[in-house]
């Protein structure tokens, strides 16, 4: 793997943001910013040799600071939604800010997207580190959070997050990627065919927090476990908002197929492997029309979003894994993409 860094622009307050591109001998070439930790370019070969960047992006820091959506974006300190904006934890009442109705989504008000972190380049690693104050976003304990990433000759785009906490806090750190294995431009998904080897999934209620109960997938429009194209199924989904759904993998360590995703047309494949406990899978019903990168146009079901990470509002669940990283541990997750031809 080959790792170049390039000076990307300057954020609103003056600081500079770097662009890190890693590559491969296969034609892969992954762009990352320090500045939210962001994927700003995936660009793969077609089954004809083109190369495809398929992950939307913008051009200019001041977008990626000004435009909606996490396009891209490391999120954190929690990913998803907190129900009301608020929670307990060790006796303490914790009062979030509330950017998603009566919710906190995605970290609040300016979440880990949105922050400079720092970087460091090893001989086969991309590593970009940042530290969250004790009581940013009114988050318990400073966090120390570590991100790396490698790219390598089996065409894996791996991601290795760490973090430690100087306080006992909810964590759950996802990417925020938006795909489309057609070309970042294309326009719709509904013509990609998607794998999800989920048996479960969570149901949500009227405020679009968990119920609490997991549901089995087998007879609904939720059952991806055989490969479906997205045409058939997502404007069956009773919500008629298409995916925003949470599916629920097996709860251990261990390195797991949590969806595959394929655009025969191209020749595209796409794997994603977790250790998380589940997947929210998204296909951008709520994206506004907006101009992306190299005069793009991005819009409604633009692309699909695999979210790794751990269920939705678990601080409230206890029936859920817990996401409560305690002073002394060390939070782990290994995310890998895999890109190939069909």
């Amino acid at each position: 793997m080959k790792i170049t860094n390039d000076y990307f622009g300057k954020t609103k307050d003056g600081q500079r943001v770097t662009c890190y591109s890693l590559a491969n001998s296969h034609g892969i070439n992954i762009k990352i910013l320090d500045f939210g930790a962001t994927i700003t370019e995936i660009n793969v070969p077609d089954k004809d040799g083109v190369i495809n960047d398929i992950n939307l992006g913008f051009n200019t820091v001041e977008e990626y600071e000004e435009k909606p959506g996490y396009i891209g974006g490391f999120i954190g300190r929690v990913a998803n939604r907190i129900g009301g904006g608020e929670f307990t934890l060790d006796g303490e009442t914790y009062t979030l800010y509330q950017n998603n109705g009566q919710h906190c989504l995605h970290g609040g008000q300016v979440g880990f997207n949105k922050k400079m972190w720092t970087g460091e380049v090893t001989n086969d690693s991309l590593i970009l580190k940042y530290v969250s104050p004790d009581g940013e976003e009114n988050f318990p304990g400073e966090l120390i959070v570590t991100a790396e990433y490698q790219l390598n000759d089996d065409n894996e785009f791996i991601m290795i997050y760490t973090a430690t906490t100087s306080k006992a806090t909810p964590l759950n750190l996802t990417e925020h990627t938006y795909i489309n294995l057609a070309g970042h431009d294309y326009g719709c998904i509904k013509d990609h065919i998607v794998t999800i080897p989920a048996s479960y999934w969570l149901p949500l209620g009227d405020d679009g927090l968990p119920t609490g109960e997991r549901q089995p997938v087998e007879g609904s429009e939720y059952d991806l476990r055989l490969p479906t194209c997205l045409e058939d199924v997502v404007d069956k989904i009773p919500t008629g908002r298409g995916f925003e759904n949470y599916f629920c993998l097996e709860d251990n360590k261990d390195l797991k197929l949590a969806a595959r995703v394929e655009h025969p047309p191209t020749g595209h494949y796409l794997e994603l492997h977790t250790t998380e406990p589940g997947l929210q899978f998204y296909t951008s019903y709520y994206l506004p029309e907006m101009a992306g990168k190299n005069g793009a146009t991005y819009k409604q079901f633009c692309a699909i979003d695999l979210e790794a990470q751990h269920y939705p509002d678990s601080i409230h669940q206890p029936n859920f894994p817990t996401t409560v990283l305690q002073p002394g541990k060390t939070y782990t997750q290994k995310t890998v993409y895999t890109f190939g031809i069909l």
